[in-house]
């Protein structure tokens, strides 16, 4: 298993459907049930069950196993679990109440995020003015 490739697949799947503010978060020295906690925000239900869906296809065709998503009834919070990754794509109401980052938000990745990808900057991401340069 590469939990870089995989944390990358996730990453460009939420920014293929223009998830907003992701956050990724290493929790190996929090549990040992998943590496990293990836946190997105989505503007509809619709949103966010598409955003779950492309996410799941994406693992998929590069040959992640998805354990399970959750939540895609409502669609204001759903949950996609590809095992050493857990996928949180949230309204943003939903994301403020229950405030993950909190929780999870110890120990922040560093990657690579379209600029579009969020909303404000925050500290810690690399941006890249470009697609020429954002593509790897």
């Amino acid at each position: 298993m590469d939990l870089r490739k995989l944390q990358r697949v996730v990453i460009d799947a939420l920014e293929d459907i223009k998830a907003q503010d992701i956050a990724v978060f290493d929790t190996t020295k929090l549990t040992g049930v998943f590496d990293r906690v990836i946190i997105a925000s989505a503007s509809s239900n619709r949103q966010t069950r598409s955003l779950a869906s492309h996410v799941r296809d994406k693992a998929k065709e590069a040959g992640f196993e998805i354990i399970s998503i959750e939540g895609e009834d409502t669609g204001e919070w759903v949950l996609v679990d590809i095992g050493d990754v857990v996928v949180h794509i949230m309204q943003p109401a939903i994301r403020q109440y229950y405030n993950l980052e909190e929780i999870w938000g110890g120990a922040s990745v560093r990657v690579k995020l379209n600029p579009h990808s969020l909303s404000k900057p925050q500290p810690g991401i690399d941006y890249f003015p470009n697609a020429a340069e954002f593509a790897s």
